[in-house]
C-alpha cells in the first residue's frame, strides 16, 4: 500500500502541468485518487485499521469547439473502488466514508450530453448523478460522512438506492436559470433502478421499476443560498418491513421534500465562516429512515500561513422509521428513534496535486439500537491529482 501511494505521488508531481496549459483545451481531463485509512478508536466491532480508495477518471467536452455542435457539451466519468469496510466496525446505518462501496469493481459513473436552450436554459441526457446538483451543499462538501452528501432519507431509497455514487441511472434533467443571479428551477427524471456499466446487469433499459422524478429551486444570492426539493417514486415497493404472517406483503410509494441552505458568517473576506443547514423527510416506509437533518461550520483558509487549508464541523440526525423499529422489535431488539453523528475534519494542500485530510466521527446510537455503545472513527485521507 505505502509504495503504491508513493508511485502514485512521484507520478503526480512528474506528469501535472499548469491548469493554463489546458485552458483553450476542447478537451479537459482529470484524475484523483483518494486513499483512505480507517480505524475504530472507541466502541465499534473491532480495531482494525482499515484501507480504501477511490479512482476518479473524469473528461468534459466542448463540443462546438470539438464538433461544431453550438451550445452543447459533453462529460465522462469512471469510478474505479477498491478496499475495505469501515462501516462495518461501526455498525452505522448511514456509513462513515463517502467512498465506501459494497462492492469493488470499475463503473462508468456518468455519461451525459448537455444542450443549451435559448439564453437561460438547458437539457441533459445520459448517466447523471443526481447529487452532483439535486440536495447538494458546497459548504458541506469537506465532511466525509455520506449524510452531509445527500439527505439519507433519499439516499437509502430505490432497489439500489437512486442516482447517486457508486452507480447511476440514466435520466434526464433540465435546468432554468432565473433572473441574473444564482436563483434557478431543476427538474428530473431517473430511472429508479440505479444501475450502470460495472454493476451486474448493466446499465438498466427496461424502465421495470418506473422513474424516480425530482424537482428544486434556489434562491441565490452572492453568500448565500436557500433550495426546495421534492421527490417522488412513480411505482410502489414492498415496505421495509411486513407482518411475517401477511400473506401480501404491503407496497407503498416513497416520496418526500428537503430544504438546505447555505451562508457566510460575517466576518473579513474570504476567510469567514461558511455554515450550512438541512433537513428532509419522507413518506413510505420503505427505508429505515422517516426525516434527517444536519448542521456545520466550514472555513478556508483556516491558518493565514496556510493557504490551502480548511476545516469543517457537522452534526447529522437520521430519525428512523416507523417500519425499521417494528423490524427491530420482531428481532427482540430495542430500537432507537434515531442516530446521530458529530464530525470534525481539517484538510490541508501540501502541493497544487497533494492533499491530507485527518477526520474523526463519533457515531452515537449506531445501527438504530438503543443503548449501543457510540463509536469513535479515525480516518486519513490522501488526495492525489492530476488537472
Amino acid at each position: 500500500m505505502a509504495s503504491m501511494l508513493v508511485a502514485a505521488s512521484v507520478l503526480a508531481s512528474e506528469l501535472a502541468l499548469p491548469p493554463a496549459a489546458h485552458a483553450e483545451a476542447p478537451v479537459q481531463a482529470e484524475v484523483v485518487y483518494t486513499a483512505d485509512l480507517a480505524q475504530p478508536i472507541r466502541g465499534g466491532a473491532d480495531r482494525k485499521l482499515r484501507y480504501l480508495d477511490n479512482l476518479d477518471l473524469v473528461a468534459d467536452a466542448d463540443l462546438d469547439a470539438l464538433v461544431g455542435w453550438h451550445g452543447a457539451r459533453a462529460h465522462g466519468y469512471v469510478l474505479v473502488n477498491n478496499g475495505a469496510h469501515p462501516n462495518t466496525a461501526a455498525g452505522s446505518l448511514e456509513g462513515v466514508n463517502n467512498i465506501e462501496v459494497g462492492k469493488a469493481g470499475v463503473r462508468l459513473f456518468e455519461a451525459w450530453a448537455e444542450q443549451d436552450i435559448g439564453s437561460r436554459g438547458a437539457l441533459l441526457v445520459g448517466l447523471y448523478d443526481l447529487n452532483s446538483e439535486f440536495y447538494a451543499l458546497d459548504s458541506a462538501e469537506l465532511l466525509l460522512g455520506p449524510p452531509f452528501g445527500i439527505g439519507t432519507e433519499l439516499a437509502a431509497t430505490g432497489r439500489n438506492g437512486p442516482s447517486i455514487f457508486p452507480s447511476s441511472a440514466l435520466a434526464v434533467r433540465a435546468n432554468l436559470r432565473l433572473g441574473a443571479g444564482e436563483s434557478y428551477v431543476r427538474v428530473a427524471a431517473f430511472n429508479a433502478h440505479a444501475a450502470t456499466l460495472g454493476d451486474p446487469g448493466g446499465v438498466d433499459v427496461g424502465f421495470h421499476d418506473g422513474l424516480l422524478l425530482i424537482g428544486e429551486a434556489g434562491l441565490g444570492r452572492p453568500h448565500a443560498r436557500l433550495s426546495l426539493g421534492l421527490w417522488t417514486y412513480t411505482r410502489a415497493r414492498e415496505a421495509y418491513y411486513s407482518d411475517p404472517a401477511d400473506p401480501d406483503p404491503q407496497r407503498r410509494h416513497a416520496r418526500g421534500a428537503y430544504v438546505q441552505g447555505e451562508f457566510q458568517l460575517p466576518g473579513a473576506g474570504e476567510s469567514a465562516f461558511q455554515a450550512f443547514v438541512r433537513a428532509g423527510f419522507s413518506r413510505g416506509g420503505t427505508t429505515p429512515f422517516a426525516w434527517s437533518a444536519s448542521a456545520g461550520l466550514f472555513r478556508a483558509p483556516v491558518l493565514a500561513a496556510r493557504p490551502g487549508s480548511s476545516a469543517s464541523l457537522g452534526v447529522h440526525y437520521a430519525g428512523t422509521s416507523q417500519s425499521f423499529r417494528q423490524e427491530v422489535r420482531a428481532l427482540g431488539q430495542s430500537p432507537a428513534s434515531s442516530e446521530y453523528t458529530l464530525e470534525a475534519t481539517y484538510s490541508d494542500r501540501l502541493a497544487d496535486w497533494h492533499t491530507v485530510q485527518p477526520d474523526l466521527q463519533l457515531v452515537c446510537q449506531p445501527g438504530g439500537l438503543r443503548g449501543a455503545p457510540a463509536a469513535l472513527i479515525g480516518t486519513v485521507r490522501l488526495t492525489l491529482t492530476l488537472p
